[in-house]
């Protein structure tokens, strides 16, 4: 198979693996992984998995290393240390041990396939110890639990499994050295990893920041991309040269970027290699899986799937547990984490590069872990009817937590129900307590709501989202409910409980930006309050007043922008600056010049039926400069400049109309 044809065989396989599993709605990953299978020796045998695709594939670790150095931040790791570094610490170190110690016994009981050094087990106790973050965290957000107490916990386990990747890729290679050198293969790996660490740090974060600046001043998007990539791929050379991994150096460039202003362009620019590479990864990973192995060892995998889900999950309950968290939020958090994960299959593949572990072990691991991932969308699914039928305390819990919220309103009525009470929450509260009108505020950060409780605020713990917790709040006896912390899929959430059980309640929603100003509105939001148009509308009212515009002027221009739903302010000019990802889908406007012979001279803007395209005419001008009307009676002529308000798509098929029809 040629090299082209080899080319469109991978990339069939990730299309038609990531469709399949968007429309069973599971993560991308395993179609990639189920890809690899069917294509590769040991199923349809369409590829082989060459040294050269192993290879590039590794490039999409490279790049995920990056990515998880990105979101590296010490002001978060110092919000959430007790999660990260008690829970998360705890449940590796635990976690490693058992596996390690449960691996060595079986070696020494049952010999054969299990027989194997302790190097072996202490490497696969690394993989066992992980966590898939991409599944967790993609149906956590999906379901608006992200800033719940199990979603904390969560989070902070996950976090510090991502950091723990960073010794172990330094320790899985070290312990493939014979037993006299393993001593000063570990020793000299940490000493390297210790210094190249630390030299790049002190001094590394000064030169990138002086670096990127000096190269964002180019305005170049090639340029910058260009860069990334040398910078990633670079460092990630450099720690190879020092003998350490790849992905160690990729993780370090990731958090030396991070201390930058640039992170989050950065962010949004590496993400195509990083998905396509990593897509590829995981086919390489899935072609190494022999199904026959599987058919003829299924008691084996069988047991290496149930013993660590049920041994992940007991740790976590009982650390969640010892750790303050109530016995159905300590269920959940295990629930959610008991699976394999992504590193996991990194460190896998690490392991048997070294010649850790052996083959007839090897498929069997490999086919446990799939099997694993596969079952978590719907252990999550499901976590709520499996901790409410096993934790009874976890019913009454709720039931005290609703009864809590609703001995606070019980004798409230036509209050302001606010959902989320961080800085905008608290200041909306403010000023309707200079109106004497009564709120009552549902947050999900503990202590927030015992200060602010204690301060005299009328706020609850509560989960907005939830309809018990609303209704226990008194949403039907309220005067209107207010969402206050930017979150979509959750503000969807609150919209869709209010608007069954209390249609006739108003709902404000607020927003970063317009991008999502339709969905809410057509999912019941009264209003929609978008930051970005909200500050510029301000902004505006201010220079007019200081220019000299009577405020009454100016208070109705700014009345009427909100009428109109912000309709003349939703479009902007986009530069190269905008275009980020977030920003790419966002309603912009673009200036048409009508040269002679296009096909809209001389037609009306009614014939041209715009609107039905999904485009608007913000403003016409005139060839001699003058301003047009835009009815739709206005005829086009030659040398006109239109200004049109839409999508990019939409824009682009409006262009192609007015010039060539």
């Amino acid at each position: 198979m040629s090299s082209l044809a080899l080319t469109l065989l991978y990339l069939l396989a990730a299309v038609l693996g990531v469709v399949a599993c968007r429309s069973l709605k599971l993560p991308p990953m395993l179609g990639y992984l189920a890809a690899g299978v069917l294509i590769g020796p040991h199923a349809l045998a369409l590829a082989q998995n060459s040294d050269g695709v192993r290879h590039l594939g590794e490039f999409g670790v490279v790049f995920l290393m990056f990515a998880i150095g990105l979101e590296f931040s010490l002001p978060k790791l110092r919000a959430m240390r007790r999660q990260v570094f008690g829970l998360g610490l705890m449940q590796v170190v635990l976690t490693m041990m058992a596996a390690t110690g449960g691996a060595l016994l079986m070696s020494h009981w049952l010999g054969g396939v299990w027989e194997m050094g302790w190097q072996t087990a202490v490497a696969l106790s690394g993989v066992m110890a992980m966590s898939s973050t991409a599944i967790v965290v993609k149906l956590m957000a999906e379901r608006a639990e992200l800033e719940s107490e199990h979603g904390r916990r969560v989070m902070g386990i996950l976090l510090f499994q991502d950091l723990a990747v960073v010794p172990l890729l330094v320790l899985i290679p070290a312990l493939a050295s014979s037993a006299d050198q393993l001593l000063p293969a570990l020793g000299w790996a940490l000493i390297k990893a210790t210094v190249l660490v630390g030299l790049l740090l002190t001094g590394g974060q000064r030169v990138m920041r002086w670096w990127l600046t000096l190269v964002a001043r180019r305005k170049s998007d090639e340029l910058f991309m260009l860069n990334l990539l040398l910078i990633t791929l670079g460092m990630a050379w450099l720690t190879e040269l020092a003998g350490l991994s790849l992905a160690l150096g990729a993780f370090i460039a990731g958090v030396l970027v991070s201390e930058t202003e640039y992170r989050h362009q950065v962010g949004s620019d590496i993400r195509p290699f990083h998905d396509v590479l990593l897509g590829l990864f995981f086919i390489t990973i899935g072609m190494m899986l022999d199904w026959h192995i599987l058919v003829d060892r299924w008691g084996l995998v069988l047991l290496l799937l149930t013993l660590p889900l049920l041994v992940k999950l007991v740790f976590i309950l009982l650390l969640a547990r010892a750790m303050g968290a109530t016995t159905g939020v300590a269920l959940r958090t295990g629930l959610y984490l008991a699976q394999a994960g992504e590193f996991g299959f990194v460190l896998l593949s690490l392991t048997q590069r070294n010649g850790l572990v052996e083959p007839a072990l090897m498929n069997p691991i490999l086919a446990a872990m799939v099997l694993s991932m596969l079952a978590t969308p719907f252990l999550i699914l499901f976590s709520n009817r499996i901790v409410m039928k096993l934790v009874a305390s976890d019913w009454l819990q709720q039931s005290l937590q609703m009864t809590t919220i609703a001995r606070k309103s019980i004798n409230t009525s036509k209050h302001v129900i606010i959902c989320g009470y961080g800085r905008c929450g608290q200041n909306l509260a403010r000023m309707l307590e200079k109106e004497s009108i009564p709120y009552m505020a549902l947050d999900l950060d503990p202590d927030r709501v015992s200060q602010a409780a204690a301060a005299g605020h009328s706020v609850v713990y509560g989960d907005a989202t939830r309809l018990q917790a609303l209704m226990a709040a008194g949403l039907v006896r309220a005067s209107a409910v207010a969402i206050t912390y930017i979150d979509v899929p959750a503000a969807l959430k609150v919209l869709a409980n209010a608007r069954s059980h209390a249609p006739n309640v108003p709902v404000v929603v607020r927003t970063q930006d317009d991008l999502h100003l339709e969905t809410l509105q057509a999912a019941g939001a009264t209003e929609v309050v978008p930051e970005a148009i909200e500050g510029s509308l301000m902004l505006a009212s201010h220079a007019l007043a200081l220019v000299g515009v009577p405020m009454r002027r100016v208070l109705r221009l700014v009345q009427d922008q909100r009428d109109a739903r912000y309709n003349l302010l939703r479009g902007y000019f986009h530069g190269a600056d905008d275009d980020t990802v977030n920003e790419r889908d966002q309603e912009r406007l673009s200036t048409i010049n009508l040269p002679p012979g296009s096909t809209a001279i001389a037609q009306t803007l009614g014939q041209l039926a715009l609107p039905a395209m999904g485009v608007q005419v913000v403003s016409l001008r005139r060839s001699n400069g003058h301003p047009g009307t835009t009815r739709d009676e206005t005829h086009l002529a030659a040398g006109d400049t239109l200004v049109l308000s839409g999508h990019p798509a939409a824009l682009a098929l409006a262009e192609d109309k007015l010039l060539r029809g």
